[in-house]
């Protein structure tokens, strides 16, 4: 019988809670999982953790999962996915712990302390874009002409064809909108 076949039936076969159906998908499907997230991030533990995960979480969804016509493709692209999330969580946890060794203070910090941390960037990084939604597409340019490329009002004003002071007074404008966004805590020294 094809492989493809055998994969649907057991597939459905978990649908309606069958454990043995499950467990013999996880033996018929973890180590070509595992290689693939390898091929994916470069890293056997993360692979290997992340396929047990995707594992657990079909059998935990198990009565509301949908038909699959291809289940390994199904479970590749759930995988992928759930190894760009752990990817992505590890490069803010390496950003924090290279913020705060910059500060000189992380060998001292705390678990509970540099999860707050993380937490705390991610919530600022939030706010910002929600706050960046906000102005218009011209407040939104010349910010980054300013902020991001370190453009004088001068150069901007020339770049975008306006006057050095419209430059500013939209420049300011956007500047308002995104301090009473954050409530005044940042943008206080610009």
């Amino acid at each position: 019988m094809d492989q493809k076949l055998i994969h649907q039936l057991l597939w459905e076969r978990l649908r309606s809670g069958d454990k043995d159906a499950f467990f013999d998908l996880y033996q018929k499907l973890y180590y070509s999982l595992v290689n693939f997230g390898i091929r994916v991030c470069a890293d056997a533990d993360i692979s290997s953790e992340a396929t047990d995960h995707v594992f657990t979480t079909i059998w935990e969804k198990h009565a509301t999962l949908n038909r699959v016509d291809n289940v390994e493709a199904y479970l590749r692209v759930f995988l992928k996915r759930k190894l760009f999330k752990v990817l992505e969580r590890k490069r803010k946890i390496s950003e924090a712990l290279l913020k705060a060794g910059v500060e000189g203070n992380w060998i001292e910090m705390s678990y509970e302390e540099f999860i707050v941390k993380v937490q705390q960037d991610e919530w600022t990084q939030y706010k910002l874009k929600a706050a960046l939604a906000k102005l218009t597409y011209r407040q939104k340019q010349l910010i980054h002409l300013k902020f991001f490329e370190g453009l004088s009002y001068e150069q901007i004003a020339s770049q975008t064809n306006q006057t050095i002071k419209t430059a500013y007074n939209t420049i300011y404008d956007a500047l308002k909108v995104l301090r009473k966004e954050f409530n005044g805590d940042y943008f206080q020294s610009v």
